[in-house]
């Protein structure tokens, strides 16, 4: 478990250094040709390419399995770290709710908005109403979407209870989008990538940054569903969560860790029961 706080050798500050300097040129190389390319089309692809590449800076090293849908579709995935968004984003050009804590981090935070990351509390019950709208918005203009139904991250070897309430806009759900599963998988590398437990943003992205080494993130983009084909948010969220569940599985070779191991490390609170105003 990684504390508040984790010191860094000092060939761990010349490696976040490194890379830092690695991201900020990107920074000057990426942006201004993706506020260029705003001025005369939509839909830049330069945020894609620039994450993806982020990504990589940072050490990931990503293999796409399965092939992802590119529009009308509804991404459900697992979550482990931030560093998600960074290389779902480049293998997909997906848009994402994350957890508002992510937008605390120097850097990282505002790089995630280039993408249209909408960012909510999960101790805030407006952001849920408020997330709904944004991704309404966002299913309407064709995009796809992602959003992290555990409600927090987790160290990678468990899979917390989905909250269904995070699929609200897909009651009904739009014509034509499919849902997709999805599952992060950082192999060995999960608990140390991991954000859990009390570690707050600007030190897990230190520590990430400061690693040594590159780690492989294998995401899989597994069998797309029609959510019409489903009664309800809570039976969507049980298919997707049952299918990335077994992908899980399959990659680590042995059970789950259970809930109690992991809701122990984070800050969860579960799905509500439906009532008169959900």
């Amino acid at each position: 478990m990684h504390g508040a706080t984790t010191p860094l050798s000092v060939m761990g500050w010349l490696r976040f250094a490194l890379r830092l300097v690695g991201i900020i040129a990107l920074l000057i190389v990426f942006v201004p040709l993706h506020y260029l390319y705003r001025v005369f089309a939509y839909g830049s692809p330069f945020p894609m390419w620039f994450l993806g590449l982020t990504a990589r800076v940072i050490g990931a090293r990503v293999e796409r399995v399965g092939t992802p849908l590119r529009r009308d579709v509804f991404f459900i995935s697992n979550h482990v770290s931030w560093i998600d968004i960074l290389a779902l984003a480049g293998a997909s050009g997906t848009a994402f709710v994350a957890k508002w804590e992510l937008s605390q981090v120097p850097v990282i935070g505002w790089l995630c908005t280039l993408n249209r990351t909408v960012f909510v509390k999960r101790e805030n019950r407006m952001g849920v109403a408020e997330q709904i709208n944004a991704l309404r918005e966002a299913l309407q203009d064709n995009w796809s979407v992602t959003v992290f139904p555990e409600g927090t991250t987790t160290d990678g070897h468990s899979l917390l209870p989905f909250k269904s309430s995070m699929l609200s806009v897909l009651e009904p759900p739009p014509a034509g989008v499919m849902v997709q599963p999805v599952l992060m998988d950082y192999g060995e590398a999960a608990e140390e990538i991991g954000w859990i437990g009390n570690e707050n943003g600007p030190n897990n992205g230190r520590r990430v940054l400061g690693r040594q080494g590159t780690f492989r993130l294998r995401i899989h983009f597994l069998e797309p569903f029609s959510p019409a084909d489903f009664p309800g948010r809570k039976a969507i969220a049980a298919r997707a969560r049952e299918a990335i569940e077994n992908e899980l599985l399959a990659s680590l070779g042995k059970p789950l860790r259970s809930f109690a191991h992991t809701v122990a490390a984070v800050r969860y609170e579960p799905d509500k029961p439906d009532t008169p105003e959900s």
